[in-house]
């Protein structure tokens, strides 16, 4: 069986197809097959009609108002009665015959056709008012049909229904209307190691939770997805379970196995059941999907990976949601930023590679954040994103790039920058701003204290996070601030003092004490970044125990955070990594401290005093800080949020 099945696979084996002669395919086949057909029409009450989409012009069926209406409180009287009346020579009105009272909204009476407010009118008894100023006609009345008219075109065809429509639609006497049916999306998840969310994986398993996150976008483009039962690794389940979702759906997505592996049937599947278009696109994440027809229908192989997932959702299934529906989505905002570093990218394919952005100053900049197609968080974390093209080989640090972004630029403007050393305490404060700042963001990537003090310099971050000791002095971080930022104006704020020590496993089985057992054989080391804090505190260490870094077995496998390298450790792919005390309690490990450190923020003069960052300082100032940080342990406070050095001093 499986000879046969891996024969067969050589067949379907991954294109490397350029991604618009990839969507001219796809999208030529599934116009020839009349997949693209706009989806029928059906009515359905005004109260479900937002988000919809018009299926037909929506005329009004009674003019608004219906008739003419007081727009004010006041009296109705007729025009001619008020001629000649000044503040010198009143006019009197007879209550009941020339001048009936009334209030905003109600018939003008017969004979009447102006209202004067009740402020200018001087009731001299119950039967008779003075009028100081003469009138025009239809003073203060609306007239019939003066917001809309009686057959007047409400909504065009293909109109996406806002709330302010609704209200429109109302007033004009309409309690139904015609809008497209949701074109319906069935989601098979495949693999047999999938468990329901809710579950407790076990090693091996995976918690089926792209379907979630496909479903919520597909909801949230106007159609109407349904989530299958996931379908183990078996050709004909999975033949079966989309031979089914065909026949009562719009368009079938099959999530994973779509690459060329043993295990990988969507490409087959589609085959044997209609036409594979695409199988391989050239762009990075989502490379392995397929795209075919099969019953007159669209059906595509997403990639397992969540970021390939969303990336092929985005540039396969959402063109076929808006030509069903028969509109257009808007494009998203673009804008120009600065690279804050280098990018090298696969020469072969287009990568689509997600940024973290904020204004600095009067620069926009973009970091990127991690690029793995398996890195679900880097979906939450992103601002916006760059297309790196294919045969570029990448994008030079300080490189002028286009972004489209996930966010509007108020809330790019209003992001604080901090890039530097890993600590989970920028975590902690990105939350509690948010809680008392809800305007504000913080956008933190991981660089290094080195790094972050060169973006610093650079211009590309409001703050960095820093924890740089000098060996001769024993301070931390002044002497990197005066070597890399001589005459720039800068204030280090307190944050913390934190534990830094060596992250065992639990229970410490290879009995790693210090850092002698390092050079040990049998103990494999995972590092830091070069430039961060921590590497430079091992490095420190390391000389002066005269340990070569040729003997450490792992010292150059880096991480780029701390709970990086305690996922390492109680995962097994290292024994022991250096970090803080925090990471090694987050995992459940043990830890032999090495030593207390302080990590400050270094901030430019020239930010201090921008809102956002005095609204961050009193966030660090605020007891919530103090307290999350001792639920964390192995941090004690550093006078958060004051100014412990001015550099240079003056």
């Amino acid at each position: 069986m499986n000879k046969h099945l891996h024969k067969n696979h050589s067949r379907y084996y991954l294109e490397d197809i350029p991604l618009q002669e990839a969507l001219e395919k796809f999208f030529a086949e599934l116009e020839h097959s009349f997949c693209l057909r706009t989806s029928a029409s059906e009515n359905i009450s005004l109260h479900n009609a937002l988000g919809r989409t018009t299926g037909a012009p929506v005329w009004s069926k009674l003019s608004a108002p219906h008739y003419h209406a007081a727009a004010m409180d006041g009296i109705a009287v007729h025009a001619d009665d008020t001629r000649g009346a000044t503040k010198s020579n009143h006019v009197e009105l007879t209550i009941g015959d020339q001048a009936i009272w009334l209030n905003t909204g109600d018939p003008i009476p017969q004979g009447k056709n102006a209202v004067i407010m009740t402020e200018v009118v001087d009731q001299t008894d119950p039967a008779r008012v003075k009028i100081m100023s003469a009138v025009p006609p239809w003073n203060h009345v609306r007239p019939m049909g003066e917001d809309i008219v009686s057959g007047e075109l409400i909504l065009p065809e293909s109109h996406v229904i806002r709330a302010q429509d609704l209200a429109a639609l109302a007033a004009s006497g309409l309690s139904k209307l015609r809008v497209r049916k949701k074109p319906k999306i069935a989601i098979i998840p495949t693999g047999s190691e999938l468990v329901k969310i809710g579950t407790t994986p076990h090693e091996g398993q995976i918690i089926e939770f792209n379907s979630v996150m496909l479903s919520a976008y597909i909801r949230e483009w106007g159609a109407s997805p349904k989530i299958l039962a996931p379908v183990a690794d078996d050709i004909d389940a999975i033949k079966l379970s989309v031979t089914n979702a065909l026949k009562v759906h719009d368009v079938v997505l099959v999530n994973a196995g779509s690459s060329a592996g043993l295990k990988d049937f969507t490409a087959p599947v589609i085959e044997k059941l209609g036409k594979v278009i695409v199988h391989g696109v050239a762009i990075r994440p989502g490379h392995p999907v397929v795209l075919g027809v099969a019953s007159s229908k669209p059906v595509v192989g997403i990639p397992g990976y969540p970021v390939s997932a969303v990336l092929a959702l985005e540039l396969f299934v959402k063109p076929i949601i808006s030509r069903k529906l028969g509109i257009e989505f808007n494009p998203p905002a673009q804008t120009t930023a600065t690279l804050t570093r280098k990018v090298l990218s696969s020469t072969g394919d287009d990568e689509f590679l997600r940024l973290k952005v904020g204004r600095v100053g009067k620069k926009l900049v973009a970091t990127p954040i991690q690029r793995g197609a398996g890195v679900t968080t880097s979906l939450i974390e992103a601002d916006g994103i760059t297309i790196v093209p294919r045969f570029s080989e990448g994008f030079e640090a300080g490189s002028k790039i286009q972004v489209n972004l996930f966010r509007t630029m108020e809330e790019i403007n209003n992001t604080t920058v901090i890039l530097g050393s890993h600590d989970l305490t920028i975590d902690l404060l990105a939350n509690l701003m948010k809680r008392h700042y809800p305007r504000y963001n913080i956008s933190s990537a991981n660089v290094g204290s080195l790094g972050g003090i060169m973006a610093l310099k650079r211009g590309e971050a409001h703050i960095a996070g820093a924890h740089l000791l000098d060996e001769e002095t024993g301070e931390y971080n002044l002497s990197y601030i005066q070597q890399f930022l001589p005459s720039t104006p800068i204030l280090v704020i307190g944050l913390v003092r934190r534990i830094q020590g060596l992250i065992v496993k639990k229970s410490n089985p290879k009995n790693i004490r210090h850092f002698m057992d390092l050079i040990r054989p049998d103990v494999l080391f995972v590092n830091r970044q070069r430039g961060s804090g921590t590497r430079m505190l091992l490095d420190f260490e390391l000389k002066k125990l005269n340990i070569s870094i040729n003997q450490i077995n792992g010292y150059p496998r880096e991480q780029y955070t701390h709970l990086s390298v305690a996922a390492d450790v109680a995962s097994g792919i290292a024994d022991v990594g250096l970090g803080i005390l925090a990471a090694s309690k987050a995992l459940d490990l043990d830890f032999i401290p090495i030593g207390e450190e302080q990590y400050d923020l270094i901030i430019p003069k020239e930010f201090y005093s921008l809102p956002n960052i005095q609204a961050l300082l009193s966030v660090m100032a605020h007891s919530d800080f103090a307290t999350s940080i001792i639920r964390y342990g192995g941090y004690t406070c550093n006078k958060p949020g004051q100014i412990l050095n001015e550099l240079p001093i003056r």
